[in-house]
Parts: C-alpha cells; sequence; structure tokens
C-alpha cells in the first residue's frame, strides 16, 4: 500500500495544534455590542425575540457598558427608543439634545470615556410615527433630500453629546456627505462616519424592530438595497467613501457573505458587518430547543463573517463572545 507524502491532518491533530495555525482569528477589539435605550425605564427589560437581550434603563446601559468595556469589546453602537408621545412624522425626538439617543450617547460617554468608540444610531426610524428611516412627501414616499437635512442636524446633535462616530443607516442617496460636511462645519472633523453602505431590504429584520417598538407602515424597499443585487453594493461603496465614509459596512452579514468578499477586495477602508437580530434570533430559538451547539454556531458564524473580509462585526452577543476568547486565548 502506497501511503501520502502530505498530510494536512498533521495541522489538525489537537486543539493546541489547530489553535496555532488558525488563518481567521476572532478579536474583542473588531466587535461593536449594539445597545438599546428605552425611555423611562427604570429596569431593563428583556426583548421577547431576542432572548437575553434588553430594551436597558439608563443605569442598566451604563453597567453593560461597563461590562463590555472590561471584556474588551471595541465599540458600543446605540439606538434609542423614545416613548410613542415622543414619535412624529419628522422624528425630532431623534434631534432633541435632551431626546433619549443623545441623553443616552452623554451617559456612555460619562461612563466609558474613550476606552471604546461610542456609536451612535443615525436614523429616524425609531422617532418617525410612520416608521420610516425619512420624512415623507405628500405621495407617501420617502422625500430624501428633506431627510438629509435632518441628518445633518442629527449628527451634530449627536457630536455635541459626545458621541465617536455616527452610523448613517437610513440608505438615503448623499447621505454620508451631507453628513460629512455638516459635521466639519460645526467643528467635528473627528468624528467619524461608519457609512451603512449595503443594507439589504431583507426579511431578517423582525426581531430588531421589535426591540425599538417599530411603528412601521409599508417596508423600505425603496430605498434600501435589493437582496438580488451585487453589483449594486458596490456602487453604494464606491459612492460612500467618495463622500467620505471612514468604514463601510454590509447589513445583514450572514446571507450576504458573498458582498463582504467582494466589497473588501474593492476598497481600503475598513470593512464591517452587521450580524441582524433574525440571524442572532435563529441561534438562540435552536439552541433552546436543544438542535444546535450554540457556542460553537455562535462563534462558527462569527468567524465566517470575518474570513468572508469584515475586519468589524456588530453582534448581539459581543461582550459574551469577548470573555470566551479571552478564556480561549
Amino acid at each position: 500500500m502506497s501511503f501520502p507524502d502530505v498530510r494536512p491532518r498533521r495541522l489538525r491533530r489537537s486543539p493546541a495544534m489547530r489553535r496555532l495555525v488558525e488563518e481567521t482569528r476572532l478579536a474583542p477589539a473588531e466587535m461593536i455590542l449594539p445597545l438599546f435605550l428605552k425611555e423611562g425605564l427604570t429596569e431593563p427589560r428583556e426583548i421577547s425575540s431576542l432572548p437575553g437581550v434588553m430594551q436597558h434603563s439608563r443605569d442598566s446601559l451604563r453597567k453593560a457598558a461597563h461590562e463590555a468595556v472590561s471584556a474588551g469589546v471595541g465599540g458600543l453602537m446605540l439606538f434609542g427608543v423614545p416613548t410613542s408621545e415622543h414619535k412624529d412624522p419628522t422624528g425630532s425626538a431623534g434631534l432633541d439634545p435632551d431626546g433619549i439617543l443623545n441623553v443616552g450617547i452623554r451617559d456612555l460617554i460619562a461612563e466609558v470615556g474613550d476606552s471604546t468608540v461610542v456609536m451612535g444610531d443615525l436614523c429616524l426610524d425609531e422617532f418617525t410615527s410612520h416608521g420610516h428611516c425619512g420624512v415623507l412627501a405628500a405621495d407617501g414616499s420617502v422625500d430624501n433630500d428633506a431627510t438629509l437635512e435632518i441628518y445633518a442636524e442629527m449628527a451634530v446633535a449627536q457630536a455635541d453629546a459626545g458621541v465617536h462616530m455616527v452610523g448613517p443607516s437610513g440608505m438615503m442617496d448623499g447621505q454620508i456627505g451631507v453628513i460629512r460636511r455638516a459635521l466639519d462645519k460645526a467643528g467635528y472633523q473627528d468624528v467619524s462616519v461608519l457609512a451603512y453602505s449595503a443594507k439589504y431590504a431583507g426579511a431578517f429584520y423582525g426581531p430588531f424592530r421589535e426591540a425599538v417598538e417599530s411603528t412601521l407602515q409599508g417596508d423600505r424597499r425603496q430605498y434600501q438595497q435589493d437582496p438580488p443585487n451585487l453589483r449594486e453594493a458596490l456602487r453604494e461603496v464606491d459612492l460612500d467613501v467618495a463622500e467620505g465614509a471612514d468604514i463601510v459596512m454590509v447589513k445583514p452579514a450572514l446571507p450576504y457573505l458573498d458582498v463582504i468578499a467582494a466589497i473588501r477586495e474593492r476598497v481600503t477602508v475598513p470593512v464591517a458587518a452587521y450580524q441582524v437580530s433574525g440571524e442572532y434570533a435563529m441561534v438562540e430559538a435552536a439552541a433552546r430547543n436543544g438542535w444546535i451547539d450554540r457556542e460553537r454556531v455562535m462563534l462558527e458564524s462569527l468567524t465566517s463573517i470575518k474570513r468572508a473580509g469584515a475586519q468589524i462585526t456588530l453582534t448581539y452577543w459581543a461582550t459574551e463572545v469577548a470573555q470566551l476568547l479571552r478564556d480561549r486565548y
């Protein structure tokens, strides 16, 4: 019997050997934890479709931020959830210095300072009574250019609150350039922009809409990416980079690994991906039924996102994974 001269299995023979030759290694500093701050809460409230994820009170938000930073998490992305009486057709609570999002940004800065990157979601969907990412025209469509004017004000309001990075997620044409110019004009040249460049109008956002108590009427297909399209995503990325995006992002992550890979090959700025609520919820639900090994699937899914080319990942598991990685390495 002849034997192979080359035996790749030698490098798989033990956990120590496999760890030594890992090609893709997760790092806590490359993870961002999304956080939800709910106006009026005095205690954290679990989101039913996102087991383990909370709508936070101001106190519990600061505790969660401290825990994440202690674990080495690289960033915090804050979403504000106003009460229904503070929602209106133009999302004015998102601009209010005393609105829940800007209050939360100040709380995070007071708690963690510069020990992690504090980010603010820059979109109107949480604050509008109709649930869309911008203001509506007379025919019910989203008015792109009128929305841009509000985004510019919202960016400056978040910068006034101390945010390190804004995350425009509305997929309005020209939003990155408008926001960049507004920040620069207000003296916030050092505030970074994480562009949701390829945000797909997919079916993985349901639990998030519970988290932010969305009042969406209809859908967002008029302005978010169409799932079958890849070249269109590359065009969006090119525009955002030209307008001054510091980081570009793909959302969702796992169904769009090919998009992540294509964008990574195209740009020299960092590439991020958002492992969205539906991705998280499916794993948690299957694990609770005993159908999968939760920890292994959690790490495997995040590894696949990084292997595809995402240097940064937003994930609801950020703190837990950071703690696991600390123990593992």
